[in-house]
């Protein structure tokens, strides 16, 4: 994640202020599922995409799914948290109207299709409301995770400041034309 620009994108967190925090209760995991957690937790620490909190206002539980493959995935769940928050009305495009609009154009992107979200930094502010728990510890997130509202639309937000000047051209090949 070097070298992200906080200025593309950083995801907030508006949680309403007449709600209480909510703190879900410990959950306890089959004795044979805690290493498999805790090799999860720690690729989260060793990618810097979480870090140790202590006193947070909000936690959310962990919830362990096993993957096709038998790995074990682990999911927050972040219901409570996702109530607190308003919906984000941003529009997200029409996929057939941006592919014609880039058409002609040679695109490298800085975002890895497959951990997209986690490329784009919570804010600083934000982090500790995104805490959760694991037989390791208690941890927030420093990245945006899969799971938050409003995240899809902050990262439509970014594609739109990364792609900008090449969504609202008149440039491409539809229906025969050529590229100018």
């Amino acid at each position: 994640m070097p070298g992200r620009d906080p200025k593309v994108a950083v995801h907030h967190l508006v949680v309403k202020e007449s709600l209480k925090p909510v703190k879900q209760a410990q959950r306890r995991f089959r004795p044979e599922l805690v290493p498999s957690i805790e090799a999860e937790v720690n690729k989260l620490i060793e990618a810097g995409f979480v870090r140790e909190v202590r006193y947070p206002t909000w936690f959310a539980i962990i919830v362990p799914v096993r993957k096709k493959n038998g790995q074990i995935r682990v999911c927050v769940d972040f219901r409570d948290l996702n109530q607190a928050c308003p919906k984000d009305d941003f529009p997200f495009p029409i996929p057939e109207l941006m592919i014609d609009a880039n058409t002609c154009h040679e695109v490298l992107t800085f975002m890895d299709g497959s951990s997209v979200y986690n490329q784009i930094r919570m804010a600083p502010e934000d982090e500790e409301l995104t805490a959760f728990r694991t037989p390791k510890g208690v941890y927030c997130y420093k990245v945006m995770p899969f799971g938050l509202k409003n995240a899809g639309v902050t990262y439509q937000r970014a594609m739109q400041k990364v792609f900008d000047d090449m969504l609202h051209k008149k440039r491409g090949m539809l229906r025969g034309r050529t590229c100018s």
